[in-house]
């Protein structure tokens, strides 16, 4: 009597069991996943000027302290670090050498053809990207012309088209990544990129942009489209700010407007450029509010990685769901070099990117050479 009592009992409990409807568990187990903690790596180059070899053609002669060929090995390497990266460049990476020079004057980009820069951009397969004001020294109808060989975004939202009074570029793009949690889980992140350069490129290029585009002060263009973004989804926003850090007030016409930027509430990460320097880094030990030791200013990780390629800047983020939303819980920001101090290298130059580009820098060699210098 006791076994039918108890095989009746399982009979009733797997009846009931098999009604439970499926749903429930997966609502569990997507909460178990949203409670994951994601480390996320962001790479950033800038101001590369043209610096795609490690060569100075002024002084005819191998210089190792500059060289996407070089960064690119550090670039490899981070990446091989972490599960889950991102690279961007942070603009003035088309004009700085005799390079950017003979490309735009003697040689030309033929149609169809991809300037070395975005050559070396797609092949290192770069998340997306901004402009710097340099980019306008060639006039606009040479940007549009090369820009139409990149195979990432090009963000900036404060530069203006004068005839149609709306971003002349894409103001900001929301790059959808798959990546992976501590416990090897993955998910979807939605992640806001923005870009912003100094609004002063309406006096330095006047003549190429005047009566064409105009460029509205940074903080401003910010406040106006980072909610926007937001709204729209992104679960965190990357600023590409070719702008450079000065604690001095702000007004509208600031040139290193990175301080400001950081008192976005919805910025979470900025990319720094412009002025050259490296943050971290001792320059900015004074700077109210600045943590050099983890890279942050007003709470905000930033990173800034000098010029010409010398450095690899890098922000090592930790996420993790609070309150429903994914949030930045922690960071660390800092720069890698390809050089030491002395100018001894110290990562190998990148055959492949090398092989890519070596044409054009052939040629602007042999040109200087028929010139005498």
């Amino acid at each position: 009597m006791n076994y039918k009592r108890l095989f009746l009992l399982l009979f009733i409990v797997t009846i009931i069991w098999s009604q439970v409807p499926s749903s429930m568990f997966a609502e569990d187990s997507r909460a178990v996943n949203n409670n994951g903690i994601i480390d996320l790596r962001i790479l950033e180059t800038t101001d590369l000027h043209a610096a795609l070899v490690n060569y100075d053609y002024y002084q005819t002669k191998t210089d190792n302290t500059i060289g996407l060929v070089k960064t690119a090995s550090l670039i490899h390497q981070a990446r091989s670090e972490a599960i889950n990266s991102l690279l961007f460049d942070d603009g003035d990476h088309l004009k700085g050498n005799p390079l950017g020079e003979y490309l735009v004057r003697i040689r030309g980009i033929q149609k169809g053809n991809v300037h070395p820069v975005y050559r070396a951009f797609n092949y290192l397969e770069y998340d997306a990207i901004t402009i710097g004001n340099h980019e306008f020294n060639y006039g606009l109808k040479f940007l549009n012309s090369v820009l139409k060989g990149v195979k990432m975004p090009v963000v900036n939202a404060n530069v203006y088209s004068v005839k149609e009074n709306k971003p002349y570029f894409k103001p900001y793009v929301i790059l959808k990544r798959s990546v992976v949690d501590k416990q090897g889980m993955e998910h979807e992140l939605n992640i806001g990129v923005i870009g912003f350069m100094p609004p002063q490129i309406m006096r330095w290029d006047k003549a190429n942009l005047e009566g064409k585009v105009t460029a509205r002060p940074m903080v401003e263009s910010a406040k106006e489209f980072v909610p926007i973004l937001k709204a729209e989804g992104a679960d965190i926003i990357i600023a590409l700010a070719h702008t450079g850090i000065d604690s001095e007030p702000y007004h509208p016409e600031t040139e290193n407007a990175v301080y400001y930027l950081s008192e976005i509430p919805e910025i979470d990460v900025i990319l720094a450029g412009h002025s050259h320097s490296v943050f971290p880094g001792p320059t900015f030990k004074e700077l109210p509010m600045a943590n050099i030791n983890e890279g942050k200013i007003k709470g905000k990780p930033v990173v800034m990685a000098g010029a010409f390629g010398s450095r690899l800047g890098i922000i090592d983020l930790q996420l993790e769901v609070r309150d429903g939303k994914w949030k930045v819980v922690n960071s660390t920001s800092f720069t890698r070099s390809i050089a030491d101090e002395t100018g001894n290298p110290l990562v190998k130059t990148d055959k492949k990117l090398f092989k890519l580009i070596k044409p054009a820098h052939q040629e602007t060699v042999d040109f200087l050479k028929k010139l005498g210098l």
